[in-house]
């Protein structure tokens, strides 16, 4: 789990694809991290799956866009990889 805190803590403020062991694929750029969790606020059209995707209600009550503030929050423990969104695109 410290490399993928690392890596996060590497990553804020840019755009990643977070692969989680449940399958589920989100792209969103990384608003904060500590050793517990890594939130990200969603961008569709990159790839991901936007943020309908995204289980569990989290961002369905606050909308999409300015003032989503931190976005929502993935468990580090959840996470078995995480690249930057930019690696895929050309």
């Amino acid at each position: 789990m410290n490399q993928i805190y690392d890596q996060c803590c590497r990553f804020h403020g840019r755009t990643v694809r977070i692969t989680c062991n449940d399958g589920r694929v989100h792209v969103g750029e990384i608003t904060r991290v500590n050793r517990d969790m890594v939130w990200i606020r969603p961008t569709g059209g990159l790839g991901g799956y936007g943020l309908g995707f995204f289980g569990g209600g989290f961002g369905f009550r606050r909308g999409f866009g300015r003032g989503f503030g931190f976005g929502f929050g993935i468990a580090l423990g959840a996470i078995t990889g995480i690249a930057l969104a930019s690696a895929f695109f050309w």
